[in-house]
């Protein structure tokens, strides 16, 4: 019998809405996860940076955003071990399984109040998402045959599921951290229930799933694999020893961790090794012309993407104190909790979403659309138009009052817009781009820039001092200047890059 949608064993045959059931397992572990991760990542910086006496840890404003900085680059750069360790050695679903226990139980050791436990449940929340993220949308993706034209459409659901978490974690998980009569490890364990959620629906309708991403890649030699494997799993067992024993070290007081030091060497040694790895890819990577001409492009998108991140990941640091110190969040009979502005993106996103997707449609049908070249360009800009609210915000704040909230709702209006503008054809992009021999690898270098983009974005906010607000304007005009300088450049240079693209966009 001939199935022109999916293949017997790839998924379990039940549909739902037109789209195999297990699209909504796959929704809900999402949505579940990252509910748990946006609501914790609202907390992390006001936690870190509240009194001792309040529950938090008194570290000081440069500390604080440089940890935060290290953590988010952390999420990213663990995505590569991550899917190495799906492929190779226990299969997607597994990964995303364990994943959600690792993040889980992370969660809920952040709930402890120590900072011992603090450093640790980071560490497992880090190690935990580096398994699930990457993996979960290889699923989605398995779900599908090659071919089949709801693939995009499925994608698009999963995407929902992702805001709609990301929306309620700051809400739920905020409500909790900054309410009197709970506090912050009340919100860090709201984040492990909620991972807990996604871990149960997974485990308990995984069926719907069939054989997606069931197991390991497979070389057709069953020899061959089980030696893999084995080498595979040594690697693991290597790395995990040498990473406990740096925790070990670190928590016995062995070596001490200066935050803002580590922020500025791994951002150089990520610079360095990039850099390495395009002058090999150019050198000894026996690359066409055309070749070259298209990673010279993918090179400048990658300057790009580093550059918006490390600006629009404000969010969590830099913006989410200025909500909780210097906005005014009494409004007549409601209150407001600082962390609920990291809610505002994601709603933005739902509703502008699909506004930007049809006016992407709407200016094909018209030979109007915009290349990848400008869509960065327009991103940049957007961006900088944002922190422009956020100069005007400061002035008024260094005057000696608070902020209306309308200002750091502009300020995501048109982070947001940068974002939708921007963020979705960077992997569309990098898969055109890359030859097809290194496409994996500049999937990999993809992921590194948005690591290099929040390293940056947590020494960004260190800068702003807290006993020096008549220096914010001036610290935001350099971030608009900045970003809006790198967007213009890429817009001026939209024709060249273009045709170096060869027909790729």
């Amino acid at each position: 019998m001939t199935d022109t949608v999916a293949t017997a064993g790839r998924r379990s045959g039940v549909e739902i809405f037109g789209h195999p059931r297990g699209l909504v397992t796959l929704f809900f572990t999402e949505m579940w996860e990252r509910l748990s991760y946006y609501g914790m990542r609202a907390l992390l910086v006001l936690f870190m940076t509240d009194q001792v006496m309040n529950g938090g840890m008194g570290l000081d404003d440069a500390s604080a955003t440089a940890i935060y900085g290290i953590y988010t680059a952390a999420v990213y750069l663990v995505a590569l071990p991550g899917g190495w360790i799906a492929d190779r050695l226990i299969g997607a679903q597994r990964s995303v399984f364990y994943g959600g226990i690792i993040i889980m139980s992370g969660h809920f050791v952040l709930a402890i109040p120590s900072v011992h436990t603090f450093f640790i449940g980071l560490l497992l929340v880090v190690l935990g998402t580096g398994l699930l993220k990457p993996n979960v949308s290889a699923v989605v993706g398995e779900l599908y045959a090659p071919g089949d034209p709801r693939r995009d459409g499925g994608f698009s659901i999963f995407y929902m599921g992702i805001n709609v978490g990301a929306m309620l974690g700051p809400l739920v998980c905020g409500s909790l951290a900054q309410n009197q009569n709970f506090g912050w490890h009340w919100g860090f364990a709201a984040a492990g229930v909620g991972m807990l959620f996604g871990v149960v629906q997974f485990h308990m309708t995984k069926s719907y799933l069939g054989s997606a991403g069931l197991e390991p890649a497979s070389s057709g030699d069953a020899n061959a694999d089980k030696v893999s494997r084995r080498r595979g799993w040594r690697l693991v067992a290597l790395c995990m020893a040498i990473l406990g024993v740096v925790v070990i070290m670190g928590l016995s007081g062995a070596i001490s961790f200066d935050p803002q030091a580590i922020s500025r060497a791994a951002t150089w040694i990520i610079v360095l090794v990039t850099a390495a790895f395009f002058v090999s890819l150019f050198a000894v990577g026996h690359l066409t012309p055309s070749e070259k001409k298209r990673i010279t492009v993918f090179i400048a998108l990658f300057l790009g993407s580093a550059m918006f991140w490390s600006g629009f990941e404000q969010a969590g640091s830099s913006l989410n104190l200025f909500a909780d110190r210097y906005t005014r969040l009494e409004l007549g009979w409601i209150t407001l909790y600082s962390t609920w502005f990291q809610s505002i993106n994601s709603i933005f996103i739902i509703l502008f979403a699909p506004v930007f997707a049809y006016l992407w449609v709407w200016l094909a049908q018209r030979n109007l659309n915009p290349s990848t070249p400008f869509k960065f360009g327009i991103g940049l800009v957007l961006l900088a138009v944002g922190f422009l609210m956020m100069m005007f915000a400061s002035a008024i704040v260094a005057g000696g009052k608070q902020a209306m909230p309308t200002w750091l709702i502009l300020t995501y209006l048109f982070h947001t817009f940068g974002e939708l503008a921007l963020s979705p054809v960077g992997l569309s992009a990098t898969t055109k781009l890359a030859p097809k021999r290194y496409v994996g690898q500049l999937m990999g270098i993809w992921f590194v820039s948005i690591a290099l983009g929040n390293l940056i974005a947590g020494q960004i906010a260190g800068e702003f001092d807290p006993d020096n607000l008549a220096a914010f304007p001036g610290q935001y005009l350099d971030i608009v200047l900045t970003t809006a300088g790198t967007g213009l450049i890429l817009l001026l240079l939209t024709r060249p890059l273009k045709k170096l693209m060869g027909g790729a966009d």
